[in-house]
């Protein structure tokens, strides 16, 4: 297996290297010569969701008004006759990767699989239901029971949803869902949704990196101001790291683990109690939208320990933040900041819970040139109540830092009529001295058909920080994917 990933990869190099060297946008035809190509979109060098859309969204767009104003009896309104057939689009992808360093506690690859994707979407008077199921064969995790909550397993339902708009102002979407919403290009504040971590140290496309929910939003327009309320009945956590693929340092441990130290988190399963709330209000104010947020639930990652069995279990936690996106100078800037009350140490004195923190992010955009884009950020993590932080912790133990700053650069260019796209992102941590790089190429080979390679560039000066404990986990990875 390990000399058939390498020769995949091998080949995949030998048609893309050339590409990338000798690549040259083409002429204008005659007579043309003095038309301008159209500059990058707002926002195309920075995010994903990565990379995440600029700003991450807002929603899901509202169905056009009137929609639902035929009668019931006019089964025009309800199916044209192109809808007669069962319309599925998708794709069917391919994804290796291996690890460029030895790594003692997990397998050489991170990545072998291959995906089937498959997408419906049906509109009848005033709804419309959106599917969309992948269907997996992966030899790293060759789970056979199904988890929708994790995504393990053969099978993963990204979306199952009803839209739909009962008045002109309102739109609601019903059922599992992807939501995102914040400033942030990868990192994030007032996004409380939950993310795919091991999909996005692994090389699987960015769209993964955001896991879905099983939540009700409604959607509210009019003059005064936008609101985007969300519940989720039953908590949805992230796909956090938890050593079946990624290794990580675990701290009960003092060491690095993997496969031989797998974090299971209590799980819970009380609908309508153990919920989720989360709010936004926004609006715009000429071309700069500013936006309060709100969110009442749990850490969405494992942040504490139960010590009376020492099962890692989610705190419940408050997030109250606002954002601030528009053009400055030649370029755009968003400014981000929340505070996050940790509502089980709330002192600050429990050495089994994460502490409240305030976080803060300052972003600028701004194209550099003719289709290549440049990005940076600034984020910072203050740990609140940092003293009795100090007081509960056990002599000898290794403290956390009051203050954490990570900074970010990203720059994309665009070649070959916009089909190659070639972006480095870079996280560093100063206080931490870590970080992790990102490279990838991606190359539209026809309207069909795309490949991507990349790299996943951990580094740090200790285990214990948090890009440093995945040094291991550095890897290479290339896909190719089949849109139908």
């Amino acid at each position: 297996m390990k000399m058939y990933v390498k020769c995949v990869f091998a080949l995949l190099m030998i048609v893309l290297l050339p590409i990338i060297i000798y690549a040259e946008e083409p002429a204008l035809p005659s007579g043309l010569s003095g038309s301008s190509e159209p500059g990058l979109p707002t926002g195309l060098g920075g995010p994903a969701e990565p990379g995440l859309p600029a700003g991450l969204g807002g929603g899901e767009p509202s169905l056009p008004t009137g929609i639902g104003s035929g009668s019931v009896e006019n089964t025009s309104m309800f199916f044209d006759d192109e809808d007669a057939g069962l319309p599925i689009t998708g794709f069917w992808e391919v994804l290796l990767g291996t690890r460029i360093q030895d790594d003692r506690y997990e397998q050489e690859m991170p990545a072998g699989e291959t995906r089937l994707q498959m997408e419906y979407e049906k509109t009848r008077g005033i709804f419309t239901l959106n599917l969309t199921a992948d269907l997996l064969y992966d030899v790293v995790l060759s789970d056979k029971e199904v988890d929708l909550e994790t995504g393990r397993g053969a099978f993963d339902l990204r979306e199952a949803k009803l839209n739909f708009s009962p008045i002109d102002s309102l739109d609601v979407s019903i059922g599992r869902q992807t939501l995102t919403w914040g400033t942030g290009d990868l990192l994030f504040i007032n996004d409380l949704f939950p993310k795919d971590w091991n999909s996005f140290f692994i090389g699987r496309n960015d769209e993964y990196l955001k896991a879905p929910s099983d939540a009700v939003k409604l959607s509210l327009f009019n003059n005064l101001m936008n609101i985007d309320f969300v519940y989720t009945p039953k908590f949805d956590s992230d796909r956090y790291i938890d050593g079946r693929r990624i290794s990580y340092y675990n701290a009960n441990l003092d060491s690095l683990a993997g496969r031989n130290a797998v974090v299971r988190a209590r799980e819970m399963y009380d609908w309508f109690r153990e919920d989720e709330f989360a709010v936004r209000l926004y609006k715009n104010f000429g071309p700069y939208e500013f936006a309060l947020y709100g969110y009442d639930g749990y850490w969405k990652s494992p942040n504490g320990q139960d010590p009376a069995t020492w099962d890692y279990i989610f705190p419940e936690l408050s997030v109250y933040g606002f954002s601030l996106r528009g053009p400055f100078r030649t370029g755009i800037a968003n400014i981000e900041a929340g505070l996050y009350k940790s509502r089980e140490d709330s002192s600050g004195d429990n050495m089994f819970v994460r502490n409240s923190e305030f976080r803060l992010l300052l972003g600028y955009e701004q194209e550099l040139k003719k289709n290549l884009t440049g990005a940076f950020q600034y984020y910072l993590e203050n740990m609140l109540d940092y003293d009795a932080y100090k007081g509960s912790m056990p002599a000898g133990t290794a403290l956390k830092d009051e203050f954490r700053h990570v900074l970010t650069f990203r720059i994309t260019k665009l070649m070959m009529n916009q089909n190659l796209q070639l972006s480095l992102f870079n996280y560093y941590s100063p206080s931490d001295t870590d970080g992790y790089f990102r490279p990838k190429l991606n190359y539209k080979i026809n309207d069909f058909y795309t490949v991507e390679t990349g790299l996943n560039i951990f580094y740090g000066n200790s285990d214990k920080t948090f890009f440093g404990q995945f040094e291991d986990n550095s890897n290479i990875y290339a896909s190719m994917r089949y849109s139908y």
